[in-house]
């Protein structure tokens, strides 16, 4: 029987690992980036490597080392239909997401980031997948309301970076809705791991093709690299460090305790932004109106949360009774 202390002692350690790593991972982005320090500003180029990284590493630990399993299942039929679609708006995502810090601050990134229960359940409800509600209606709202209000109190706004950062909040939130649907409709359950074995290489494509006409030619004009490729290797491993402690915090915690740590790693990163980097100046106005959306993404997640344990004691409920019924049929003979 484990010892529920050292139980504790472990998830806790995960969740900071969790928390140290994806706020890790922006600020060595925006490092990379930023024209005031490493200068490297190809994101598409960045992210393209992350993948094709990513893609390497999982072929090797569930290929050759064989220290880790890819579930079986897959046809080209489910992967043309749902793993292309979640990989290209994974590669959406994570390019646009990315050339956004070349025109806003991480903090005021960050706090954009926050319409994204938004984009979520007004794809969701056009899919079919969510019902609008008054509760809802307010929810969203409220968390529009503070987004609105942070970026009022915004010193140095740029729309071009406005822009990027919620074409991409708009691909994460079209990611999770396939996700969603790919789960559902299609009944095939993969671990993080496999999903990163699958998605991986159909995101590295999709970037490829933008790639060869937007970057390409300028990195060939500048030098394809200027900062050293031990550099270059360090941020992959750490994207790639940071999806395998999602794996572990997914499986040694629930769904409320991660949903938790992304608000903690937020706020993180919000703060220690105005530390690290000087394009980074907070405002009352800023932290007020971030503080409202957060409210609203708390609310929006214990909603989700209480609806999603109602849904799974309904299942067991009917399994039960359906279980109940078989033992009370009697025997036949043939």
């Amino acid at each position: 029987m484990a010892d529920p202390k050292k139980e504790g002692f472990r998830t806790y350690a995960y969740l900071l690992l969790y928390i140290a790593l994806s706020s890790g991972q922006i600020f060595f982005n925006k490092w990379v980036l930023s024209s005031k320090e490493i200068n490297f500003p190809y994101p598409l180029g960045l992210t393209l490597l992350h993948m094709v990284f990513s893609s390497v590493v999982c072929f090797v630990l569930t290929k050759i080392l064989k220290v880790m399993k890819v579930e079986e299942g897959m046809t080209p039929e489910i992967y043309a239909t749902s793993v292309v679609p979640i990989g290209a708006m994974f590669a959406m995502t994570l390019w646009l997401g990315n050339t956004a810090y070349l025109y806003i601050s991480v903090a005021f990134a960050q706090m954009l980031k926050a319409i994204m229960p938004v984009a979520v359940f007004v794809l969701g409800v056009a899919a079919g997948l969510e019902v609008m509600s008054c509760r809802m209606l307010l929810i969203m709202s409220l968390i529009s309301f503070g987004v609105l209000v942070a970026s009022y109190g915004e010193i140095n706004i740029n729309w071009i970076g406005v822009v990027y950062q919620m074409g991409g909040v708009v691909g994460e939130a079209l990611r999770l809705i396939f996700m969603e649907i790919f789960v559902k409709r299609k009944g095939l359950k993969l671990s993080p791991v496999s999903v990163m074995y699958y998605v991986s290489p159909c995101s590295a494509l999709c970037l490829f093709l933008p790639w060869i006409f937007l970057e390409k030619p300028r990195m060939e004009e500048h030098g394809l690299w200027n900062f050293p490729p031990v550099l270059l290797i360090l941020n992959c491993l750490c994207t790639f460090a940071l999806n395998l402690s999602v794996f572990l915090v997914i499986s040694h915690t629930s769904a409320l305790t991660i949903r938790v740590a992304g608000v903690v790693k937020d706020w993180v990163v919000v703060l220690l932004s105005a530390v690290l980097f000087a394009d980074t100046k907070l405002t009352i106005i800023n932290l007020f109106g971030y503080g409202i959306a957060i409210a609203g993404v708390a609310a929006y997640n214990n909603y989700k949360l209480k609806k999603e344990a109602s849904r799974d004691t309904t299942d067991a409920s009917e399994h039960d009774e359906s279980s109940e019924r078989q033992q009370s049929q009697p025997l036949t003979s043939r």
